[in-house]
């Protein structure tokens, strides 16, 4: 044995110990109130995931996303390695270290902090050096570790050097545990190099070690052996101790979401226990902030999701209520997320568990019966332009009623609350109809028919559930196989919330393609340029990216933009932002219609009716629905050449 001291021990690791019982402490209790708080069904997915071969799956997505820190690197390379270099930096010391016990002191391997000071309780003999590569990869992964600090420091100066115009704001603890955790390698390869003459080193350590000595006149390298250990070992005690209230949660937190995710799991509601992993996930990098058009166009840096699950974090109920009912809920910042943190379930899983929140509009009429005059209220035309948005339908034939009698259509078109207030689409719709030979029925022409959607982002779970068993109900009573929705709101409702079986749900843009290529419609190309914009619902939330263009090559001169696909702009309009002002909302509109138009075009053409009319009031641009190029272009047959007018 060549160990420095018999008993292999020294005061100095007292703090480091303290540190590391209170976190495998603090683990086992954060384990168990997870595991507890969900429900049966969850519990056995978690068992059975452990003993599945997907099992294996999850550990290369932890490897991944937790250590190598891929999605970063795909958005910003020096990021990337900033975050996995001290990630994965950390993890190979840890992990070396073991192994070095296990070959030159395994009677130690019950000592947990003996890996961590192995360079201090051991001396450098024959055979130490022998297995001189296991000094050279320690020194390596320091010198990597180390490099990942620096970046971080710069990173808090110079932001905009790695591609951020914002980052997050630290609170005390974040700022206490970011310090200790700066301070931990330095001080790592300070101790190191001290001790390097005596126990041994590489290219790193007893380099510097080298150079320390040659000022012996300054520094006395052994007399700086215990105070540099002793401050490594409190250095990881107060970062251990902050790591449960500090933005740093997330490195334990992330294994046991990816593990829980890949399982099967999900939201279920606010005090779920995977809600409570998905919050204690975020690590407030802030790599979400540029992309949130609120933060960036509207100056609303307190709404932002970082600041939504540090208020949950901490009990701010109140606060982190006003942030759900301000955000657009457009999916940008749970795209931006590289853990994936669903943000935006969170915030409707807070408004349906908030007793005594109200959204501001009612949909009680689904209780009464048919043939009872119905008062509807439209919820954007309330939030979104200002208006009442009250319409008194009485004596006459309703819209369900409507459906009921029609003889077997081929298509039920359904417009949507907004494209009411927008009626060039469903005029348009009408006419590619008639040009096609399509028999429809327009289950919402006289209004007072709800997707139900606005109840969902309010989180008004049971009037939601009745507008859904009402409309599908009309639905299914129409014998139609095709469901056409206008609004991609809708669209996604029907598709993913309701049971409507034997019928397929289509927004107009991907009916439209389908009409196209079918030959029942037949369009010319026009000399105009355009660029086209994703409605949020449409493309983030339903994945429909490339039907819509292929519809629009065949009618125009189609432009590219930064902002295409995954990376469009919400319009500022949604439904969902509640809270949001009017005025903000055109902040957001104005800047994304500003961005989108850089490059003069002649339109501006997107598929929803809240995006036509908000991108209309904020600008002197020519915006258009898909709907209104198509029907504009269309080419009409002799035999339905009268219906053109």
């Amino acid at each position: 044995m060549h160990e420095r001291f018999a008993n292999a021990y020294d005061p100095f690791v007292i703090p480091y110990m303290i540190g590391f019982v209170f976190v495998i402490a603090y683990l086992i209790v954060a384990l168990c109130y997870v595991v507890k708080s969900l429900p049966m069904s969850d519990k056995k997915k978690m068992v059975k995931h452990l003993f599945s071969y997907k099992i294996f799956i999850t550990v290369k997505d932890i490897f991944a996303d937790c250590l190598l820190h891929v999605k970063i690197w795909k958005k910003n390379k020096m990021l990337g390695y900033m975050h996995a270099s001290i990630a994965f930096g950390w993890f190979m010391l840890i992990v070396v270290g073991h192994i070095e016990i296990f070959f030159y002191a395994p009677h130690r391997v019950n000592l947990p902090y003996y890996p961590i000071f192995f360079r201090y309780f051991m001396m450098e003999t024959e055979t130490t050096v022998g297995g001189s590569v296991f000094f050279f990869l320690m020194d390596f992964f320091l010198l990597m570790v180390l490099s990942g600090v620096a970046l971080a420091m710069i990173k808090r100066i110079r932001r905009r050097l790695f591609g951020m115009k914002r980052t997050t704001r630290l609170k005390w603890n974040d700022q206490l545990g970011m310090y200790a955790l700066w301070s931990i390698f330095p001080l790592r390869f300070l101790a190191e190099s001290f001790t390097s003459h005596i126990s041994g080193g590489s290219f790193l350590t007893r380099g510097f070690g080298m150079i320390f000595d040659w000022f012996n006149q300054f520094l006395n390298n052994d007399a700086l052996i215990r105070p540099t250990w002793w401050a490594y070992s409190i250095a990881l005690m107060v970062f251990f101790l902050t790591l449960p209230w500090s933005r740093f949660t997330h490195i334990l937190s992330e294994a046991l979401l990816i593990y829980m995710r890949n399982a099967g799991i999900r939201e279920t509601n606010r005090n779920n226990g995977y809600a409570s992993v998905e919050i204690y996930s975020c690590s407030r990098c802030g790599l979400c902030l540029d992309p949130c058009q609120m933060v960036a166009a509207a100056s609303l840096l307190q709404m932002a999701s970082v600041e939504f699950t540090r208020n949950l974090r901490w009990g701010r109920k109140a606060d982190a209520l006003e942030a759900a009912s301000y955000c657009l809920m457009c999916n940008r910042c749970v795209q931006a997320c590289p853990v994936g943190v669903n943000s935006v379930q969170l915030k409707l899983n807070l408004k349906g568990a908030s007793v005594g929140y109200r959204y501001p509009h009612r949909y009680d009429y689904v209780e009464a019966e048919a043939a009872r005059p119905l008062t509807t209220t439209s919820a954007w035309a309330d939030i979104l332009l200002g208006g009442t948005g009250t319409e008194e339908i009485g004596g006459k034939e309703t819209a369900l009623e409507a459906a009921g009698r029609e003889a077997t259509p081929e298509v039920v078109y359904f417009a949507g609350c907004m494209s009411h207030l927008t009626p060039r689409i469903e005029q348009a719709m009408k006419r590619i109809f008639s040009a096609a030979g399509v028999r429809y029925t327009f289950l919402d022409e006289d209004g007072g028919i709800c997707c139900g959607r606005p109840l969902m982002l309010a989180g008004d779970t049971a009037g939601a559930e009745q507008l859904v068993a009402k409309n599908t109900e009309a639905i299914l009573k129409t014998g139609a196989g095709t469901l056409v929705c206008s609004c991609p709101i809708c669209y996604k409702i029907f598709k993913d919330t309701y049971k409507l079986e034997g019928v397929r749900v289509l927004h107009h843009a991907e009916y439209l393609l389908q009409l196209l290529e079918d030959g029942r419609i037949t369009v010319r190309k026009s000399a105009e340029t355009g660029v086209y914009h994703d409605p949020c619902e449409l493309g983030r939330h339903s994945g429909v990216y490339q039907q819509p263009r292929d519809v629009l090559y065949r009618v125009l001169n189609l432009h590219t933009t930064p902002y295409d696909g995954k990376d469009a702009l919400c319009c500022g309009h949604s439904i969902a932002a509640e809270g949001m002002p009017y005025k903000k909302r055109r902040m957001i509109a104005k800047d994304a219609l500003r961005k989108m138009m850089e490059k003069p075009v002649d339109v501006l053409v997107t598929a929803c009716p809240s995006c036509k009319r908000a991108f209309a009031e904020v600008g002197t641009a020519s915006v258009k629905d898909i709907a209104e190029i198509v029907c504009e272009q269309l080419v009409w047959p002799r035999t339905t050449a009268h219906l053109q007018k």
